[in-house]
């Protein structure tokens, strides 16, 4: 899929042991990379990163992208040649409870991350993580383009559209001189087995289903771009390969679904309950939930014509594949990793890219 771009290529990967970071750290590893991660510990209770058992496969760091120290030691002593940096405070209800943790990780992280970077001559490519709520919400029903304003009503998307902002500085005021490409990239709501963090809406139907439990929604007609984790990824990894071999199409990049898999919290619901084979749910009455945005969608047409990338799943067969993923864990009892490793074959098999 990548022509074997990333074999024996050093990829450190910031926030290894989360939903995304896993992912990752399995497709790299399947692709032959020598992968080193940076992370606190799992913070979900099951974690996949535990499941799978990545700790013993890969050079595995615990620590806190706030500590300067720390992570300037990793950098220093692994030499990256990419960096994909996912390590993040990601969640929009808790960046109202912890607004001066979700800033400083966010943004002082990423800080620190590229004054580490600074002061070594190995790395090449750094792939920033950052989010679609780092635009400035205008609810409106076209999807924003890359150029569009930065903006954020909650701590969480404020903080994504600050690094949005640090990171275009420090490419032209450091990285570009030194032939190092950094490019941002934003992704819409990302599901896919193995994810347990609160306050997303597959865990916690999930959660509830698994326990034969009601299922509790908020915002049921709220509006998202729904995508396989897998999807994104693919971009990411597609990005990292195009700026590291022709030192170009940096800056910032949108990987969303198309415009028809943006699907209502009800639609979501319904198609998972319709996958499991059982499940029901009530609408949580409470006017004092925090804001949350109701409708944004991604314009992917920068991605798709100068990268040739495209979604590969629809978001229905997205919601099938991710109910698969935890059936398996929960009734199955499979080899996860293994089975990871499956899905990540079958999304191989049947993407364009």
């Amino acid at each position: 899929m990548f022509n074997k771009f990333f074999k024996n290529k050093k990829i450190l990967i910031t926030g290894h042991t989360g939903f995304k970071g896993t992912w990752l750290t399995t497709w790299l590893l399947k692709l032959g990379a020598d992968v080193c991660g940076f992370s606190l510990e799992p913070n979900t209770n099951p974690s996949m990163f535990e499941k799978l058992k990545l700790k013993e496969k890969i050079n595995h760091n615990i620590g806190d992208i706030r500590d300067i120290e720390q992570i300037e030691k990793v950098v220093k002593d692994f030499k990256p040649e990419i960096v994909f940096h996912l390590a993040a405070q990601p969640l929009v209800r808790l960046s109202y409870e912890e607004p001066k943790l979700t800033y400083e990780t966010n943004v002082m992280g990423t800080l620190n991350l590229f004054e580490a970077i600074k002061k070594v001559d190995s790395v090449k490519t750094i792939i920033n993580i950052t989010t679609d709520k780092c635009y400035e919400n205008k609810e409106w029903v076209w999807g924003y383009r890359e150029n569009e304003p930065m903006g954020g009503y909650d701590p969480y998307s404020s903080s994504k559209g600050c690094v949005e902002l640090l990171s275009s500085s420090y490419r032209r005021s450091f990285f570009e001189e030194r032939n190092i490409n950094l490019s941002t990239v934003r992704a819409g709501n990302v599901i896919g087995g193995g994810d347990w963090a609160k306050d997303r809406l597959l865990p916690d139907i999930i959660r509830s289903i698994s326990e034969d439990k009601e299922i509790i929604i908020r915002s049921p007609k709220a509006t998202r771009p729904w995508q396989h984790v897998l999807e994104p990824l693919s971009g990411y990894m597609l990005l990292a390969k195009e700026t590291f071999e022709n030192n170009k199409n940096v800056g910032a990049w949108n990987f969303g679904p198309n415009d028809n898999d943006v699907l209502t919290v009800e639609q979501v619901l319904n198609i998972a309950i319709k996958n499991w084979g059982k499940g029901n749910y009530t609408v949580e009455n409470n006017n004092k939930n925090p804001h949350e945005a109701m409708l944004l969608k991604l314009d992917i047409s920068k991605a798709k014509h100068y990268l040739k990338w495209n979604p590969t799943y629809n978001a229905e067969k997205a919601i099938e594949k991710t109910i698969n993923w935890y059936k398996n864990y929960y009734e199955n009892n499979k080899d996860m990793y293994e089975y990871t490793i499956k899905q990540i074959e079958e999304f191989e098999k049947e993407s364009e890219v």
